[in-house]
């Protein structure tokens, strides 16, 4: 490699950290403040820099905002294909807990991408259609998808609750993502961890119904 490629690399890894950096300040005053208070100045002086500087990597707020959403849904999206790939492909009930326990767990180690990706549209701010976050909600999507197609191989995909097979699939996905939408707002905090858990099984077997999922035993 030339100097001249050396330093090129070193200067891509240099902007890229500092590019982490920056997504990462702006997640803990998410965290701290809300997505709607996010401001280049805040996150500049959270990190040292003036915040003319910060435009140098991202265009606007809103560019910032667009890479802090598609990460966020990537970042789910890993999580339930990590543990997705865990489970035997014709354990079915198995796989669709899992990957229902895994959403929620999601939810619960990163509030503030959770909130930044399903909470109250951040005033100002509308993404960019067909673009890095529509693809990346899409990935998301395709795993409730495909375990719906992988039932269906399996002979194990019953009449959904909703004709459409499409419908279907999004309504098992609301039924499980409003469990945890409350449960992150705090809504279910006068029952216990163990009360909670087992809600969330129960939670998991109607969504596996609405589906056309015939559960076993394993699930409710």
């Amino acid at each position: 490699m030339t100097e001249m490629g050396e330093a090129r690399t070193r200067r891509e890894r240099l902007r890229a950290g500092t590019v982490e950096e920056i997504k990462q300040a702006a997640l803990g005053l998410i965290a701290e403040h809300g997505s709607a208070n996010l401001r280049f100045t805040d996150i500049a002086r959270s990190l040292g820099m003036t915040a003319p500087a910060l435009y140098r990597y991202f265009a606007d707020r809103d560019e910032l905002l667009t890479a802090l959403v598609a990460d966020s849904y990537d970042s789910l999206s890993d999580a339930l294909r990590a543990t997705g790939a865990t489970i035997a492909p014709d354990d079915l009930d198995g796989r669709f807990l899992a990957i229902c326990v895994a959403y929620r767990g999601w939810a619960q180690r990163h509030p503030e991408r959770f909130a930044l990706i399903f909470g109250s549209p951040v005033p100002g701010y509308a993404a960019p259609v067909d673009g890095p976050t529509t693809a990346a909600g899409r990935r998301v999507m395709e795993h409730m998808v495909e375990f719906v197609a992988a039932a269906a191989r399996h002979g194990r995909l019953g009449t959904p609750l909703v004709p459409d097979a499409l419908e279907a699939t999004v309504l098992a996905w609301a039924t499980v993502h409003g469990f945890v939408t409350l449960e992150a707002h705090g809504h279910f905090c006068a029952l216990d961890q163990e009360a909670r858990d087992r809600l969330f099984t129960v939670q998991a077997g109607l969504a596996a119904r609405t589906a056309g999922l015939a559960p076993s035993a394993r699930l409710p």
